[in-house]
């Protein structure tokens, strides 16, 4: 599939957000066709001596746009000679199923601002993506910049195939006004047990304040669990991923009581089982949502507070671990010129071009010392202060070529037996342990 067509400095009219579920990611079956199909790179590639004009693709949300323009005129003006041309992500189903496409065809761009860590192994294998490792202090760039966190979007080699880029740690947002309505104190909602977080919900259903104390999308897609599964269990853990070593790590006395507290919600009529058409804490449909610090300019209207995610018997906010909702940088073996997308890259991942990203966007860096480097940044917008924090304790999903399969292994359970309470849930759980081992063994 051909890519659109870019002219420098130009993108399409900026979209009005809307809150999303990483709608990027919607088409996981194609996605997979796509990686293991595909040929390596067609049309071949450049070197990494290489110097010219590239081309970048970064993502079409309006604020996203914003930060593109403004860093592509930023390295404009001062390379003539390396010119970058800019443009949205060509629209498709998902943007991983026009990424892969590209590949396939061996005419991806340079850099693709819109990588979803589930989605590199399969890209990698596929022969899509450079090894940043192999470029010149490529591996030690990242890990200063990015710190520990790093480690987690290494392959299994201990190689960097993307550079982390930016995350959304998801906390629950809650409804001010709906919480007083139902007699609980909204400046102090008692939400950081899992017992606590029940009566609480069902106090406020009880109430008649809204249908839902909470709604996740109860539909199929393998990153749902993200949103509802997967930053539970990263703080009940104190941030252990899904799979670690090639081995399944939620089939465990964690994992139970996660999937026991979501099955509650479930069963007890506080979280409906049907999918909601529109945004159900906008629209009043639930009174708390699991969202990342996009969500502090979504929901203007909304009168919201945050609070981590809860554990069983409850964490202090300082030691909460979440998932991160990361969106990462390909560098992609199309590009002739990959001296120049090294050195683009360094730029628009350097101090000054991640506080135009906090800035223009409110989703948080991936580097370390978030808060101190960007202390003026937190101090004007509050809003985003607990944000910076919890960005430092975020869990990604499991690195490796099956991610994606990996992860709808364990959906598929979950939906089965959490969502629809079909079969016993922790035998649930068992099984699919078993199965994502056997996936993860393979190659």
């Amino acid at each position: 599939m051909a890519s659109t067509p870019a002219t420098k400095l130009t993108a399409s009219p900026p979209r009005t957000s809307r809150p999303r579920r990483r709608a990027t990611i919607a088409t996981i079956v194609t996605v997979g066709a796509i990686a293991l199909t595909g040929c390596a790179s067609a049309g071949g590639g450049g070197s990494t001596d290489s110097r010219g004009d590239i081309t970048i693709w970064y993502s079409n949300n309006e604020q996203e746009v914003a930060w593109g323009k403004q860093m592509v005129e930023a390295w404009n003006a001062d390379h003539p000679d390396e010119q970058i041309t800019g443009q949205e992500i060509p629209a498709g189903k998902s943007s991983e199923e026009v990424i892969g496409a590209a590949i396939t065809a061996g005419n991806a761009p340079c850099l693709i601002y819109n990588t979803a860590p589930s989605a590199v192994g399969q890209f990698e294998k596929q022969g899509g993506l450079v090894d940043l490792s192999t470029l010149d202090g490529g591996a030690a760039y990242i890990k200063e910049r990015t710190g520990d966190t790093a480690a987690q979007y290494e392959n299994a080699d201990g190689d960097y195939f993307q550079m982390p880029w930016k995350s959304n740690p998801v906390v629950i947002f809650y409804n001010k006004d709906m919480f007083a309505a139902a007699g609980l104190d909204p400046e102090s909602p008692k939400l950081s047990t899992y017992a606590d977080f029940l009566a609480t919900s069902k106090t406020l259903v009880d109430a008649g304040v809204a249908p839902n104390a909470i709604l996740p999308a109860p539909t199929s897609e393998f990153f749902q669990s993200q949103f509802d599964f997967y930053p539970l269990y990263a703080a009940e853990t104190g941030g252990s991923q899904l799979v670690e070593d090639n081995k399944a790590t939620f089939a465990d006395q964690a994992g139970y009581d996660v999937a026991d507290f979501w099955a509650s919600l479930y069963r007890d009529g506080l979280s409906s089982q049907e999918q909601f058409q529109g945004d159900s804490f906008a629209d009043g449909a639930a009174a708390m949502a699991i969202v990342g610090p996009w969500a502090v300019s979504v929901y203007k209207d909304v009168n919201w507070g945050a609070v981590p995610v809860p554990t069983k018997n409850g964490t202090a906010a300082a030691d909460t671990f979440t998932f991160s909702d990361a969106k990462n940088i390909g560098m992609y073996t199309a590009c002739k010129n990959q001296a120049t997308a090294w050195d683009v890259l360094k730029f628009s991942t350097s101090e000054a071009q991640d506080g135009q990203l906090l800035e223009l966007t409110g989703q948080m860096p991936l580097r370390t010392d978030l808060q101190t480097t960007y202390a003026d940044y937190f101090a004007a917008n509050p809003a985003y202060e607990m944000f910076g924090d919890q960005a430092s304790r975020t869990v990604e999903v499991p690195p490796g070529p099956n991610t994606v399969e990996m992860m709808q292994a364990f959906r598929d359970a979950w939906s089965k037996s959490v969502i629809f309470g079909e079969g016993d849930v922790h035998t649930a759980l068992d099984d699919a342990a078993a199965k994502i081992d056997q996936i993860a063994a393979k190659p």
